[in-house]
């Protein structure tokens, strides 16, 4: 069976649906592999390097409408779905709610699409889970560009000239990339404490070195350990116990993010009125809604206060800047996905999987996610049908 690599098409991304490496093992997995003339190269991997582990280089995406199974970064574009052969397998990250038209398309062309976004936080799909991969080189990120635009040391320093303080970093969030943002905080030398909806994280925010804030609200989880919605109550007294912690930070770090879901909203204007002339807020969720008012993703906003400015900044596209090592770890997450498939060079989605069901956004051309149905105005499908 062929897979196919086609190159990334959407403005801004760097990452590669699967590296040489990758390739490789799925060669040995007795799968064919052929990879997009230049598909790599933005990431560092070359077309040289994916014929020395034994996969094809094409040029242009004519390979799409031969390929078994295509794997991307992101959704494939409408018109490169129309030239997917009804038995196609496509792999990437795909929205149930927010990428209702792509998933149409995918029904409508009869293919199998199975998407990160939804896949299940369980204990034998830990080596599939691209979102947690992506969300580790997200949060390093995001505390490289705080640290690069804050107008102060993060790390305390005794000089002849003076002792200069270490900043004081507030982290909203304690996923993944909310984690990695607190360690990579505190390696930097700053005063690090964080938040989050659920009271379990307590915990390894503690782990990280930073310091749990407790407002004493009810706690708010979700299915697989995610956080869910809020009422508009819950949001707006943690809203109120925040502001006193945000206005004595020098940067605050927002990562909170529900599964298929908008952002929900941490800091409003008014909490933001409220900190310290040069402070820098920088919103990992810019690009799925913003956790601040106002943020933009892939924009910096200013905002004045009293005495002086703050910096909103609005994140885009933050794995795609590491792109070598975010690849690395996308690539061997496909690689997991399809090993869970495959059996003598035959990939074979097993829907009584609770892998494979759970990752389904379609299957066989039919929309098996609940959120995508909604979105798509279709009727529910029967309990033990759907995600």
């Amino acid at each position: 069976m062929l897979v196919f690599i086609p190159a990334e098409t959407r403005a801004g991304e760097l990452r590669v649906g699967l590296t040489p490496e990758g390739a490789q093992k799925l060669i040995k997995l007795g799968l064919s592999v052929t990879v997009q003339e230049g598909a790599g190269e933005a990431s560092g991997y070359h077309n040289d390097e994916y014929k020395a582990v034994g996969a094809d280089v094409a040029a242009g995406s004519g390979t799409l409408s031969s390929a078994d199974v295509v794997a991307t970064v992101r959704p494939l574009a409408n018109e490169q779905i129309s030239q997917l052969k009804s038995s196609a397998i496509t792999i990437s990250f795909l929205s149930p709610a927010n990428d209702a038209q792509t998933i149409k398309a995918l029904a409508d062309q009869k293919v199998t699409a199975l998407s990160f976004d939804v896949l299940p936080r369980i204990s034998r799909a830990q080596s599939m889970d691209a979102l947690t991969s992506q969300a580790l080189c997200a949060g390093y990120r995001t505390v490289l560009i705080a640290a690069e635009r804050a107008p102060k040391f993060f790390p305390m320093l005794m000089t002849a000239a003076g002792t200069i303080p270490p900043a004081k970093v507030l982290v909203l969030g304690a996923g993944v990339a909310g984690l990695q943002a607190m360690a990579t905080a505190k390696r930097l030398g700053a005063i690090v404490s964080a938040y989050d909806v659920r009271a379990s994280s307590a915990d390894e925010v503690k782990s990280m070195g930073a310091t749990f804030l407790d407002l004493g609200l009810d706690e708010v989880e979700g299915a697989g350990g995610y956080a869910r919605e809020m009422t508009p109550e819950r949001a707006k007294a943690q809203q109120d116990a925040l502001k006193k912690f945000i206005s004595e930070s020098d940067v605050v770090i927002t990562t909170a993010a529900v599964p298929g879901r908008k952002a929900p909203t941490l800091i409003t204007s008014d909490m933001m009125n409220a900190m310290k002339p040069g402070a820098i807020i920088v919103d990992l969720a810019a690009e799925s809604g913003g956790n601040v008012e106002g943020s933009v993703a892939g924009q910096d906003v200013k905002l004045n206060v009293p005495g002086g400015s703050i910096t909103l900044i609005g994140c885009k596209d933050l794995a795609s800047q590491l792109a070598v090592h975010a690849s690395k770890l996308y690539a061997q997450n496909v690689v997991s996905l399809l090993t869970l498939m495959t059996a003598e060079g035959v990939v074979t989605p097993d829907y009584s999987d609770e892998v494979v069901q759970g990752s389904a956004v379609v299957f066989n051309g039919e929309v098996k996610n609940a959120m995508s149905r909604e979105a798509l105005n279709l009727p529910a499908l029967a309990t033990g049908e759907s995600e």
